[in-house]
């Protein structure tokens, strides 16, 4: 079987068993990398962007080339190639837990249990929570689901359609190392920069299909288009911007603003400032939007992986047919 097929099968039937099974309580893969990482760090911690890098590389390095390893063993039994891309697929994005969490945090604001939505928003974003009012938590969740959107399911696809199952574990790798040092404290301003900017990179191309793809799927294409083109590059985040930015436009509301992490308050600019402000039932309906998204990446990558496959046949055919020489 052909690598694009295998490809196709195997994430189609890795996002059907995310939507079906969700996260695993116990176990994940992912954790257990963060688990690895974290005693990688332990040994290499210097305040120094170089150990940062050797981190990095040794981390998701190290996992891409597990990866590589593990598919050359299957190469050869195309059902053991598709359930290994199946098995990638579902371990790496995350979807499902995206949505039930988010929903978690907007029914408990639905029932006045403003406390319980505090309690749950940590599951979905680093935002101190204490300080924050029903309207401030729904629009971190809105933000949150919008980010995450593409961190979790889209630029997973996208990777997984450029690289296989190498190109699905390196960017999850990457973007739980971003997610671990990458952020701008004392102890990780030096040592998380090579994490920090090979996620920006990595992430680039999943960020740009998701605000596409929020155009296509959401409610308000041309407020989508809108808010992305004015608002996107204000973002601090190269990545977040453009995603945060479609998906206000596309919901009709207005993000960003005012927040605090870990003690550290950052003043964002507004994205989509015609918007409303974010209500409780926006969580859903930024929940719906996702889903949708993901939906269509699956297509995208799919269908990507297919149209590349069938273009390097041709080029290989025009070559030893004597069309490839002018």
């Amino acid at each position: 079987m052909r690598a694009d097929r295998i490809f196709a099968y195997g994430a189609t039937a890795g996002l059907i068993g995310d939507l079906v099974l969700g996260d695993p309580r116990r176990g994940h893969p992912v954790a257990g990398f963060g688990r690895a990482a974290g005693a990688v760090e332990s040994l290499l911690w210097r305040d120094h962007r170089g150990w940062g890098a050797v981190h990095t590389l040794v981390c998701a390095g190290g996992a891409a080339a597990a990866a590589a390893l593990a598919s050359r063993a299957v190469r050869r039994s195309p059902a053991a190639a598709v359930a290994l891309t199946a098995a990638a697929t579902w371990a790496v994005v995350g979807g499902t837990s995206l949505g039930r969490e988010a929903r978690a945090v907007g029914s408990a604001l639905e029932a006045g249990d403003v406390e319980v939505a505090r309690e749950r928003l940590p599951h979905l974003c680093g935002r101190d929570p204490q300080s924050l009012d029903e309207r401030q938590i729904a629009r971190a969740v809105v933000e949150s689901v919008a980010e995450n959107t593409s961190d979790a399911v889209v630029g997973a696809l996208v990777w997984g359609a450029l690289g296989g199952v190498p190109g699905l574990v390196a960017f999850r790798a990457i973007n739980t190392l971003d997610a671990m040092v990458g952020h701008k404290s004392a102890k990780y301003l030096r040592y998380g920069w090579a994490s920090a900017r090979l996620d920006d990179v990595a992430g680039w191309p999943g960020a740009r299909l998701t605000a596409a793809l929020a155009v296509v799927a959401g409610g308000d294409p041309r407020g989508a288009v809108r808010a992305w083109r004015a608002d996107a590059g204000k973002h601090p985040s190269p990545n977040a911007g453009p995603v945060e930015a479609a998906f206000a436009g596309a919901l009709g509301v207005r993000l960003g603003g005012t927040l605090s992490y870990a003690g550290r308050v950052e003043h964002r600019p507004v994205l989509n400032a015609g918007g409303r402000p974010v209500g409780v039932p926006d969580i859903e309906r930024a929940a719906r939007l996702s889903r949708r998204v993901g939906a269509l990446a699956l297509a995208a990558a799919v269908g990507g992986r297919l149209a590349l496959g069938a273009l390097r046949r041709g080029a290989r055919g025009g070559i030893r047919t004597g069309k490839g020489h002018a």
